[in-house]
């Protein structure tokens, strides 16, 4: 999100800057979008951003972000002008070690337990003009730009554990024996796996085109939002349907399925619910944007 966010709407300073660093590992950067009570209302930001001088003075929390307490780049949204809504959101990118910032970790989580999750706390942190991310007011189009990349990887990595889980399955279903064979040639444990391939098949596909056309330097929006809705469903099954395939094994930790479901659940929920998903295919569908 972050780099290629600073990719295409960054200065050149900025992108000589921080893009040879974020590409090499030497440093890692987080995208700070949601807030604690602003999720998919990205509209609706609480963040301030004033003017003083040469520099903006960021206020707000943000919520949920990747790497929030590892990254020395944050790549924040905050409202300049809350009087225009949306079109005063603005973005910046942060220096932790020029312009700090606070950071809790979150714990507790369902799925994803490998990856940090933080809060970051912004209280009077002062950023220069020349960290500001585009025009004032062009935050919101930007963040919805950075999704777009950021929902087709999420789309790509349901793939993949949607694959995973067909491939656990496979192996356990051949080598695991019930009623005299394998549960492999029992014809229901068949018919979850070949639910599975389709499935995990068509998402694929899907995943492809998006792909395709982000290679082309095509507009892609509708065909990213029709491929991560479909990827995020599928893969939640394909691991609900492993699980079932591992019966009481499949609810411990001792095999890898228990991990891919819960990892999966986060699918349907970040960079766009599925809910979000279908309101953006809906308005390409009848032209009608019922987002408001």
């Amino acid at each position: 999100l972050v780099e290629m966010t600073i990719l295409k709407f960054g200065t050149e300073e900025q992108k000589r800057t921080w893009l040879p660093r974020l590409c090499k590992g030497e440093v890692l950067g987080c995208f700070g979008l949601t807030e604690p009570a602003v999720g998919s209302d990205a509209t609706r930001l609480q963040a301030t951003a004033k003017r003083d001088g040469n520099d903006w003075v960021l206020n707000g929390r943000k919520m949920w972000i990747s790497n929030g307490s590892v990254a020395k780049l944050a790549l924040v949204f905050a409202n300049a002008d809350p009087s225009k809504g949306h079109k005063g959101i603005t973005a910046f990118l942060v220096d932790r070690e020029r312009s700090p910032y606070g950071s809790q970790a979150l714990h507790g989580k369902l799925g994803l337990r490998s990856s940090d999750s933080s809060e970051l706390i912004l209280e009077g942190v002062r950023v220069p003009d020349a960290m500001r991310l585009g025009p004032v007011g062009d935050g919101f189009k930007i963040a919805m730009a950075a999704l777009d990349s950021g929902r087709y990887s999420v789309a790509a990595g349901a793939v993949g554990q949607a694959q995973a889980a067909i491939d656990a399955s496979v192996a356990y279903a051949t080598q695991r024996h019930a009623f005299g064979k394998p549960i492999a040639a029992h014809q229901l444990v068949q018919e979850l796996i070949a639910d599975m391939v389709v499935e995990t098949e068509a998402a694929r596909l899907l995943v492809y085109r998006a792909g395709h056309l982000k290679n082309k330097g095509v507009a892609s929006t509708r065909e990213t939002s029709i491929a991560k809705l479909y990827a995020g469903e599928i893969a939640q099954r394909a691991c609900d349907n492993a699980i079932q395939i591992h019966g009481g094994y499949g609810f411990s930790d001792e095999f890898p399925v228990e991990r891919l479901w819960r990892d999966a659940r986060v699918n349907r929920l970040y960079e766009g619910t599925t809910q979000i998903q279908k309101l953006i295919i809906g308005r390409f569908a009848t032209g009608i944007d019922a987002i408001g």
